[in-house]
């Protein structure tokens, strides 16, 4: 059960990259954001409503919700779908994959959880990589104000991701289903984005085109309802730090696609990068005496 979870939040977060670039036109950053959730909120609610699994929660777990909400199912989104403006999908997906780390230091940080030995290692060799994935355009554009905007969305956005996650891993230690609590952080998602497009002037009219409606749906449907209710469930089951280990591999998938579909190319320092990030988050999570249990290191002993 385990694998088919964690197949499907690869495959599928790993293509909303470029579902969410699509979203790029006429129609404001917190409305598309809005439409999405609006959408996947209300399909939770009809369906939970229907097989009766919508379990009632107190009032502080529903300011922990709105929280949860604000983090994953808003304000971080409005990070990305910004960002997506300044950089490739491909280059965000591989920024999201720090989530690892962030993961690693916030469950220290909340809930006492004592750092993984690799820790200093891993970042280390994350960070580097992300330089080193940017390394050309940085040259190109001589650290232009809009790439390293892209850049510090991208890692804003994945921040809030991360500290949702420490709230998600907060209700299932309490027994919340996560469900329920997913509807409900999606619903408060939806209002804090609602209230926000208000402020701003923003017009709710959705782009009616193929293009637009379609990435829309599959973001609201497959991105939001499916992806996210895999992913908190692994969360549960196998931890905040090892549910985002998934994330290394989102690049994999959206790059590709980000090659095919927006004409990203592969320089030398990228593809050094991509596998820097991919080492660190590697090293991050292997277990005591994995590398030297390996055929080579038996010979060289």
């Amino acid at each position: 059960m385990n694998a088919l979870l964690y197949i499907s939040v690869v495959v599928i977060w790993g293509t909303t990259w470029l579902a969410i670039y699509m979203q790029q036109g006429v129609v404001s950053v917190p409305v598309s954001i809005f439409w999405r959730f609006a959408v996947a909120a209300v399909v939770m609610l009809v369906v939970l409503l229907a097989l009766g699994r919508l379990r009632r929660i107190s009032l502080r777990d529903h300011l922990f919700c709105m929280l949860q909400g604000g983090c994953v199912f808003g304000f971080n989104f409005f990070c990305f779908y910004h960002a997506a403006a300044y950089i490739s999908s491909g280059l965000e997906s591989v920024i999201f994959s720090m989530a690892v780390l962030f993961n690693a230091v916030n469950s220290m940080i909340f809930f006492r959880q004592r750092p993984h030995k690799n820790l200093l290692p891993a970042a280390v060799l994350g960070i580097a990589g992300v330089v080193a994935l940017f390394w050309h355009d940085l040259v190109a554009t001589q650290l232009a104000p809009s790439l390293l905007l892209g850049i510090g969305l991208s890692a804003l956005g994945t921040y809030g991701f991360s500290l949702g996650n420490m709230i998600s891993t907060r209700h299932q230690r309490r027994g919340l289903e996560t469900l329920s609590t997913n509807t409900y952080a999606m619903f408060y998602g939806t209002v804090i984005m609602g209230v926000l497009a208000l402020v701003r002037g923003d017009s709710f009219m959705p782009e009616f085109t193929l293009r637009y409606l379609g990435s829309l749906f599959y973001l609201a449907i497959f991105g939001s309802v499916i992806a996210f209710g895999a992913y908190f469930t692994l969360v549960g089951r196998i931890g905040a730090s090892q549910a985002a280990y998934s994330t290394l591999l989102f690049p994999l998938v959206a790059l590709s696609l980000s090659t095919v579909y927006e004409g990203y190319v592969w320089h030398s320092n990228a593809i050094i990068g991509l596998i820097m990030i991919l080492l660190g988050n590697l090293v991050m999570f292997s277990k005591p005496g994995m590398f030297s249990a390996l055929p080579w290191r038996k010979r060289a002993a």
